[in-house]
């Protein structure tokens, strides 16, 4: 039994439309109040459910029934969208203004157009790619309760340590994961490689007999972690075969609906997916998360490999959790799920941008502090490192991991700069530490 790990208050359920609803009324009357705009507004720029329109209603001196009947009424040209035939899995799906604001921005700058290869600059892709990977990897991890630091998760990967406990091996899975996708970006999605990806993200975190299999029980419910309340039910476990094949149809563009829908949407669908079928006992959250990134890595959208959504969702969880259970409690309306997303998937672009300059800055200043030097540019990025964290040393193994370069060349770069006086060495077990030497600082500023 899978527990709801977020404080928050379960949406109240959406009323039947009354029977003697006139859609035409309420608009005159919303017209003669002067609310009609806001009302217009406010379904196509937010996308509110239930609760805030019955607050909405209480300020416009509406029943919020009626106001709610007009809503869904504007709605009622949303696109159906069948899944499969197994009952449960017929949804719904709307385009209001801010969805097409969003996917606009994203056709422009995740998709490889001019704008978005200025993102990041050519010579830096490779590192920031391993460090993106990374992000994402401990971020997703830290959702589903991995409970480590960043910097810790991060030094672990970097270095090829091996795990101490769970949450680091939960952690060192994901960023497996994450590289697998890269590098089968072009494999298409079955249950083969679906179980495979699950096994490469649980590996000795669950029952050998769980990694990679789809679960065989009925027992596997989210629960609310206050009340205990079971908050959603997935599919009986005798249709996820049926389920998941249906899954890789859709996901292929084989299934039986035949109209288009953007990639960006269709992704988040597929993350919606997963979690909704819950096919496995355990690891659904993560598996979920990264079949969304394979989806838009195979269909183009590049830049998403430098972005780590999960961050965005992670300081959002109960956001969430919500937009999970607004689109089960409305008629299956994935609206409220890919708004949710779509703004996290523009957070992280903003956050990867101002990175991005941040960086940039970082590396254009110690370029000049050392313009005099003939060190190349991964020992100027350690050197930077180390003014802004001087307790820091590195390894052969980090200099592999973090800059993607031979064994050999890290070794030289960190030689290097023992030869010249900026960093000492010393033993630890069978490994050799490079860290600053005593006076780095009175070195540096000569």
């Amino acid at each position: 039994m899978e527990k709801l790990g977020v404080i928050m208050k379960i949406p109240q359920k959406v009323p039947v439309m009354p029977k003697d609803f006139n859609y035409g009324e309420v608009l005159e009357q919303l017209r003669q109040q002067g609310r009609f705009s806001a009302f217009l507004l406010a379904n196509e720029s937010r996308y509110y459910y239930y609760d805030k329109w019955r607050y909405l209603a209480q300020d416009w001196n509406f029943d919020p029934k009626v106001l709610w009947a007009a809503v869904k009424s504007t709605r009622a040209g949303n696109i159906r969208l069948s899944i499969s035939d197994v009952r449960g899995f017929d949804f719904q799906i709307g385009s209001p203004s801010i969805v097409q604001e969003y996917l606009h921005k994203f056709d422009m700058e995740l998709g490889g157009s001019l704008l978005g290869d200025g993102i990041i600059p050519a010579t830096d892709r490779d590192r920031y790619l391993i460090s993106s990977l990374m992000e994402e990897a401990i971020a997703s991890s830290q959702l589903e309760g991995a409970a480590t630091t960043r910097r810790i998760a991060k030094e672990m990967l970097e270095s090829k340590r091996k795990p101490k406990n769970a949450s680091e091996q939960m952690i060192l899975n994901n960023y497996e994961a994450m590289k697998w996708i890269v590098a089968n970006k072009s494999a298409p999605f079955s249950i083969e490689t679906i179980q495979q990806l699950h096994s490469i993200l649980t590996a000795s975190t669950l029952p050998v007999n769980e990694e990679g299999t789809f679960r065989k029980t009925n027992d596997i419910n989210v629960v609310d972690v206050q009340s205990g309340e079971i908050i959603y039910r997935p599919p009986a476990a005798e249709y996820i075969d049926l389920l998941m094949k249906d899954f890789c149809l859709f996901a292929n563009d084989q299934n039986k609906n035949d109209f288009f829908i953007h990639p960006v949407t269709k992704g988040i669908i597929l993350h919606f997916l997963i979690g909704y079928i819950h096919p496995f006992s355990d690891g659904n959250g993560r598996t979920a998360r990264t079949i969304f990134y394979w989806y838009l890595i195979k269909h183009g959208y590049w830049l998403i490999e430098y972005m780590s959504v999960s961050r965005i969702i992670l300081n959002s969880k109960a956001q969430y959790a919500r937009a999970y259970l607004h689109t089960e409690q409305d008629d299956n309306d994935l609206t409220y799920f890919l708004i949710y997303n779509l703004r996290s998937i523009h957070l992280a672009l903003a956050g990867l941008k101002i990175y991005i300059k941040r960086k940039s800055s970082e590396k254009q200043n110690a370029m000049t502090l050392l313009r005099n030097t003939d060190l190349n540019e991964r020992q100027i990025l350690l050197i930077q490192e180390v003014i802004r964290h001087p307790l820091v040393y590195f390894t052969v193994v980090q200099m592999e991991n973090k800059f993607g370069v031979s064994n050999q060349t890290g070794r030289n770069d960190l030689k290097g700069l023992v030869e010249k006086g900026f960093f000492e060495t010393r033993r630890n077990g069978h490994h050799i530490q490079f860290l600053p030497v005593k006076d780095f600082a009175r070195k540096i500023s000569e």
